[in-house]
């Protein structure tokens, strides 16, 4: 039997890394899923491995290149965004993965706001609330003054999902969908980077923009391959709705991060939508999408970790929990759940959960209702 051509793609979250097999009517033919541990940085804050990550991706792509049942007939590539991979002359990582949840210094961040005109002022051109480290471009700003060593070594600084295609490709490319991710780098506006990207020669550190549409081509295995430069994971989500359906939509993607995004409202972002942690995303086609984010696949995740511990069970015993209405009823009679839903009012940026004492509930399945 010939080979089957399959495009591969890399899908790579914070928790799971995936590499996906389709068929050329995008069937879906083949798909596994990893995860890796974590590292720390010289902080000692907890991060991406960079090196395991390198390691899995490439392995996994020379293991599909040589399986005599499939043909590479594609590469493509899709990560979590805020997160740089910083490389030198010698095209090899200077630092280590930073996670966007590391502390931000807030001597650093008032330096940078009182030069540059204020939070509200610079959040409302660049579509970003204030979000310390999840702004990736903070990161360099905090490389250029706290690391100045490392900062000094760096040729490219690329988001993860363009490092991704680098590892295959070697191309160095910078991306729109990337670039329009919260990163306190592009002023919506101007459609171009912000005035203190230039002011601090920032842009000296960023690769090419390439076009979220367009592959560059490898040779690999006597043919030409093409290669995606890599996309954004919230922004890549949205493609093939776009692609076949016209009618006004939201979408919801769900994950670390749980975000709805509206490419069909175009009207500027508020002070308090700001505030409120509404953002602008840019699709591949440079078009700006409206989006809103809770973190709550990360906040299950932790509060899993805890019920686990208190009712010493598997991490992942909460995949056996059946809803039960008689639960739910039975909670929502308490006066205390009462009083805390009608509380609840507006844009939930944290659940009340992690604050209540587990004695309460009787049982693991009590306490996940």
């Amino acid at each position: 039997m010939s080979p089957l051509p399959v495009i591969l793609i890399f899908d790579v979250g914070k928790t799971n890394k995936k590499l996906v097999l389709f068929d050329d009517h995008y069937r879906l033919v083949y798909e596994k899923s990893i995860q890796l541990p974590e590292t720390v940085d010289e902080d000692g804050d907890p991060c991406e491995d960079v090196n395991l990550l390198t390691d899995w991706l490439q392995k996994s792509f020379w293991e599909i290149s040589s399986n005599e049942e499939y043909e590479i007939s594609a590469v493509s590539f899709s990560a979590y965004g805020a997160s740089l991979v910083h490389i030198n002359d010698y095209n090899k990582p200077v630092a280590p993965l930073y996670n966007y949840l590391k502390p931000y210094p807030p001597a650093l961040k008032k330096q940078f706001y009182d030069n540059y005109g204020g939070e509200i002022s610079v959040s409302m051109q660049t579509a970003s609330p204030v979000l310390g480290n999840l702004n990736s471009g903070m990161q360099l700003y905090r490389l250029k003054y706290q690391k100045p060593d490392i900062y000094f070594q760096i040729k490219y600084s690329l988001h993860l999902p363009q490092f991704l295609s680098y590892l295959i490709s070697a191309g160095v490319y910078s991306d729109i969908t990337s670039i329009g991710c919260h990163t306190k780098l592009w002023d919506f506006a101007r459609n171009d980077y912000h005035e203190w990207v230039y002011k601090e020669g920032v842009d000296l550190k960023l690769a090419p923009i390439y076009n979220g549409d367009e592959v560059v081509r490898i040779s690999y295995g006597g043919k030409q391959i093409p290669i995606g430069v890599g996309l954004h994971d919230s922004s890549a989500a949205l493609i093939p709705y776009l692609a076949n359906f016209h009618e006004p939509f939201v979408l919801i993607s769900t994950g670390t991060w749980c975000i709805s995004l509206n490419p069909f409202n175009q009207s500027p972002l508020t002070a308090d939508e700001l505030e409120k942690d509404c953002l602008f995303y840019l699709a591949y086609e440079g078009n700006p999408v409206k989006a809103s984010r809770l973190f709550a696949g990360y906040e299950h995740e932790e509060q899993t970790k805890r019920l686990a511990g208190h009712y010493r069970t598997a991490l992942n015993y909460y995949s056996t929990v059946s809803y039960s209405q008689e639960i739910i009823s039975k909670l929502r009679s308490a006066s205390k759940y009462q009083k805390e839903e009608k509380e609840q009012k507006g844009m939930v940026k944290k659940s009340l959960f992690g604050e209540r004492d587990l004695a309460i509930y009787v049982t693991y399945e009590e306490a996940y209702h």
